[in-house]
């Protein structure tokens, strides 16, 4: 939209086609009135909109703008924990841009932001990244919210379950089983009762109800895994001619990892299934050495789950710690 006019004012996407399988990777608010979302079919995406225009994605247009975006954040303060190629939460706390103000500073962000990369931000200020995540979305496109620590109370107390983080389509329907709406619905319950409901997300749910998130921006983050995936183009009848594709996805994970060999060891493998009817099954295997015959075994696994064909195949790796975290053994002398 931003570098061609003409897409301007119509519905668009980005995303494979739909002859291909593809999915839809985002698409502009004229798009969504429609009901068309991220990680939806594309096909299924024009059924819904007819007159959508899906344009393919452009990595490196992205990767540009993100740099961008970013080296504008670090002018404001190091404390910056990315969640995207766009996204990211800023601990501002001690900054001194714009007299202190966090509102300001978020406005003076959005404004630098439309000037320098052409392109529109919303953002959300708030005394927690729990409620400035929420705030973020609140007024979409182009908009910023502001949470004050003396309105978390209220803001939260009609807040709908479905915003916690981590809550899910079927931790809602339990939800909503209990009775439970809102987070003001759910502070009627204690502590013991949400642990006994969900276990340790319980107490998550206890704290975020309340408004309260104790977590620090984290301005690193370790990989843990790494995976390479392929939905085709036709469904995968059955376990053996799932087996078959084994050897190429294999060869292009080995080719993701190449980069990552010299600082972090192999600890697992994973496979991934999508069936058919879009149900999927993750089966993963604990090892320090990782064979073909691993990923034969937890194809098999996760097949059998399920029995019908295949439309994606995923098979990754789980990552060790880097290996100067690793402890080492000196010598006395």
């Amino acid at each position: 939209m931003r570098d061609n006019p003409a897409l301007a004012d119509i519905p668009i996407a980005v995303g494979g086609s739909a002859d291909r399988r593809g999915v839809i990777s985002t698409c502009n608010y004229l798009a969504r009135e429609f009901g068309v979302r991220s990680a939806m079919p594309t096909a299924r995406a024009l059924k819904l909109c007819p007159n959508l225009t899906v344009i393919p994605g452009n990595i490196e247009k992205y990767r540009q703008a993100s740099q961008q975006i970013m080296a504008i954040y670090r002018d404001y303060t190091d404390l910056i924990e990315p969640l995207s190629l766009d996204e990211a939460f800023l601990d501002v706390s001690d900054s001194e841009h714009c007299r202190g103000s966090a509102t300001l500073i978020a406005e003076e962000i959005r404004a630098r932001i439309k000037a320098e990369v052409g392109i529109t931000a919303s953002a959300g200020v708030a005394p927690s990244k729990f409620l400035a995540k929420i705030a973020s979305d609140w007024n979409k496109p182009d908009g910023l919210c502001v949470i004050k620590p003396d309105e978390v109370e209220g803001f939260v107390e009609t807040l709908p379950v479905e915003k916690i983080f981590g809550v899910g389509e079927k931790t809602a329907a339990r939800l909503h089983k209990l009775g439970v709406q809102t987070c003001g619905d759910l502070r009627g319950y204690t502590l013991a009762q949400l642990v006994d409901h969900f276990g340790r997300f319980g107490k998550r749910l206890y704290e975020l109800c309340r408004g309260i998130d104790e977590r620090p921006v984290k301005t690193s983050r370790v990989r843990k895994s790494i995976s390479v995936e392929n939905t085709f183009s036709q469904d995968l009848p059955d376990l053996p001619s799932c087996l078959e594709q084994l050897p190429e996805l294999l060869a292009n994970l080995e080719r993701r990892f190449e980069k990552h060999r010299k600082e972090r060891s192999i600890t697992g493998a994973v496979v991934k299934l999508k069936f058919d009817d879009f149900t999927q099954t993750t089966a993963e295997h604990a090892a320090d050495r990782v064979e073909m015959a691993h990923f034969e075994a937890l194809m098999q696994e996760a097949w059998l789950r399920g029995q019908r064909p295949v439309r994606l195949i995923g098979v990754g790796y789980r990552l060790g710690p880097w290996r100067s975290q690793q402890g080492e053994q000196l010598s006395l002398i």
